[in-house]
């Protein structure tokens, strides 16, 4: 139960008459208890047993919350509403991901759709008494703010392109769901990095993946150079029939497919001699390591020798561009820590309550990811880029072109 209100001069004589009072711990407890029950006295329309016809909510009590501070642990006591919720503004999420967490918690506990982890969250929260229309206006504002940015133009040249997909359990009539959350990341012209696009679909099919590319071109996607992405065969064809360039598989997902295709005793020295053949300074050489790293392996582990030489050059379309970009265009890895932030919040939501809310979360995510990328530094430099916008033509498949000058 909350101590009953005290002015400043109260407070003061009392704080002052205790020598033992750690005055800033005591003194930030006073201030965030008047600041709640001004805040809940004005979202009720009146103070604490106050009788008024102006009057919109009552109380109903308090609930505890442990609130740690740099001045100590503080034992809050949050006042309860009878009708709607409050939750005080000091505690209120910052940050736009933050807010459409507790947004995707709220929805799934009024839709009856949440499972254990949620109902412990939403007692946490304090937003058992929310209601749907609440709900529904509060996810409003957030769905708007991903929309625009799903949507927005896409202006100049879009050089490297990384698509991937993870799969999110979705709730739909009859049962739970698993959807694949794709995703769109870019190295804009100027060398900064861009999130592009988002979606969710049924299945990671061919089909959806041509649909996917299409509304990036559509709105704007033009100038890819190379596109990075896993070696799944739909969004492999798609990229072919819609975008029409180089393809670069994920070196990192290759070693590890050939893992599964060899003993457990020559997994080491696979990937260690495969690493080798990325590490070449050059694309002849490149190619002549591949080669020989086959050859070796023909007799112990046959079948990574064959999957390696079939796929050299979508290995090794990488080197056809600056070397300072090799690095980063070998894999998927800048969208695979993407995945795991999102992963991190789909922990605590456990299963979506449906598509609209996997897209508010992700989309509000990767928003603030793309903000701190536009004034953060940029991905590659202006001088390595021009190398690249430069090349004619641009969709080129040879590692011929890998002597281009390194920035």
């Amino acid at each position: 139960m909350a101590e009953m209100s005290l002015s400043p001069e109260e407070f003061l004589s009392k704080l002052l008459t205790d020598e033992h009072a750690d005055v800033l711990r005591e003194g930030l407890a006073w201030l965030v208890r008047e600041l709640m029950e001004s805040e809940v006295a004005s979202q009720a329309g009146a103070a604490l047993h106050e009788k008024s016809p102006q009057r919109l909510a009552r109380r109903n009590g308090y609930r505890e919350r442990l609130w740690q501070t740099r001045v100590g642990d503080l034992d809050l006591a949050i006042p309860r509403l009878r009708s709607g919720s409050y939750f005080p503004s000091f505690l209120e999420p910052r940050s736009r991901s933050e807010q459409a967490l507790v947004a995707v918690v709220q929805e799934a506990y009024v839709n009856d759709v949440s499972t254990r982890k949620v109902e412990r969250l939403v007692e946490q929260l304090g937003i058992a008494s929310m209601s749907r229309s609440t709900v529904s206006r509060l996810c409003a504002g957030l769905d708007e703010q991903v929309r625009i940015f799903r949507e927005r133009p896409l202006e100049g040249r879009y050089p490297y392109l990384w698509l991937d997909a993870k799969m999110e359990r979705v709730r739909e009539t009859g049962g739970v769901r698993h959807k694949a959350l794709v995703v769109a990341y870019a190295v804009h012209e100027s060398g900064c990095r861009e999130v592009i696009g988002i979606d969710v679909g049924e299945a990671e099919t061919e089909a959806f993946w041509r649909e996917f590319l299409r509304d990036l071109v559509a709105r704007g996607l033009a100038g890819v150079a190379l596109c990075v992405s896993d070696a799944h065969e739909g969004l492999k064809r798609a990229v072919a029939q819609v975008l029409g360039c180089p393809w670069q598989r994920c070196t990192v997902h290759f070693l590890r497919d050939m893992e599964g295709h060899c003993a457990k005793s020559q997994r080491g020295l696979v990937k260690g001699a495969i690493r080798e053949v990325f590490a070449a300074p050059d694309g002849a050489e490149a190619k002549a390591r591949l080669a020989a790293v086959a050859g070796g392996l023909e007799a112990s582990a046959p079948k990574v020798a064959g999957l390696l030489l079939a796929a050299e050059e979508e290995l090794l379309a990488f080197m056809s561009f600056p070397r300072e970009h090799w690095t980063k265009l070998r894999s998927t890895n800048p969208l695979e820590r993407l995945n795991k932030e999102i992963a991190r919040r789909s922990d605590v939501v456990g299963i979506y309550p449906n598509d609209a809310s996997l897209i508010r979360l992700a989309g509000a995510l990767l928003l603030e990811q793309n903000d701190e990328w536009l004034v953060g530094r940029r991905y590659l430099s202006l001088e390595s880029m021009t190398f690249v916008l430069a090349a004619e033509p641009a969709h080129t498949t040879t590692l011929e072109v890998a002597t281009l000058p390194a920035a």
